[in-house]
């Protein structure tokens, strides 16, 4: 089956972001020190809740009562979230460019991430106006790697898995989609992803 549309995830694929951008330096460059608080306070399960719809506000006031010493660092994480968007990762963006340009597929992006942070990404990054849909987790209140959200894909688009080649950066995704029959490239980088469309023949 021909490949018509082509999904990307956003973070770590076209856009750099990292938590590390804000907390290395209060940390004073203990990374040990920094991985301990991210292993046990504002940890990724407890980012990925608010990427799935919860309140960053009310998640902020959770992480608090169980961690009131650290306050003052769970407060930044997203106070000054804006300040984790590293930049977009130069050579996918030239890659998603080429696609755009030739008009061949659908492009849809698929993202974890809050709702209430995704207008700053809107604004910031103009190759987000070239989709012609993007598919926001914390909108729909749910998130990779459940079913649902890629279900929710396919038919807003009208996008047929069979015919449907999605991109990200996480292995446990990837093998979700894979399983409802959606082709997938595993990106680890902007080189590997483009010798890997071109092994799909889709671009040139």
């Amino acid at each position: 089956m021909k490949i018509k549309n082509i999904i990307f995830d956003l973070g770590g694929v076209l856009i750099d972001w990292n938590p590390e951008y804000v907390y290395l330096k209060e940390f004073e460059g203990n990374r040990k020190k920094m991985q301990t608080f991210f292993d046990e306070v504002c940890t990724f399960d407890w980012n990925e809740n608010q990427d799935a719809g919860y309140s960053l506000s009310k998640a902020t006031k959770d992480r608090i009562k169980l961690f009131p010493e650290q306050e003052s660092l769970i407060r930044m994480y997203y106070d000054r979230w804006e300040e984790m968007l590293g930049g977009e990762i130069k050579g996918s963006v030239s890659v998603l460019r080429r696609l755009n340009d030739n008009s061949l597929y659908k492009l849809v992006a698929l993202t974890n991430w809050s709702a209430e942070t995704f207008p700053i990404a809107l604004k910031r990054f103009d190759f987000l106006h070239w989709f012609d849909g993007i598919v926001v987790s914390g909108t729909e209140k749910t998130r990779k790697p459940f079913p649902k959200i890629y279900q929710t894909t396919l038919k807003r688009y009208n996008l047929k898995a069979s015919e449907s080649l999605f991109i990200d950066d996480n292995k446990r995704n990837i093998t979700a989609a894979y399983k409802l029959g959606i082709h997938t490239i595993e990106f680890h980088n902007p080189n590997q992803l483009e010798k890997d469309l071109k092994i799909k023949g889709i671009i040139l």
